[in-house]
């Protein structure tokens, strides 16, 4: 049986929903696949060549928070709960 996505509302839903074993294995697979292409794309030449600073590692590590921080907006787009403000009866 398929358990109901978590959503959220509040901060403390929000980190919930991040956090929640579903989500959080999606999101580090997302991060690990698309932010190894970025690495290898812009960096891996420079580490190749022999040309790696301290400055090219840290942008090396930090290629990995790009897709990390797009899949969790992209999570926390989707799982939003809005709160439904009740209706004033209108004039007619």
């Amino acid at each position: 049986m398929h358990e109901t996505a978590p959503t959220w509302s509040t901060a403390r839903e929000l980190i919930g929903v991040i956090l929640a074993p579903q989500h959080l294995k999606r999101t580090l697979c997302i991060t690990l696949i698309v932010g190894t292409v970025f690495f290898t794309l812009n960096q891996l030449g420079v580490i190749l060549d022999g040309r790696a600073t301290v400055v090219v590692w840290i942008k090396a590590a930090l290629t990995y928070l790009t897709p990390l921080l797009v899949s969790n907006f992209g999570l926390l787009s989707a799982t939003r709960r809005r709160t439904v403000k009740p209706r004033s009866p209108s004039r007619r």
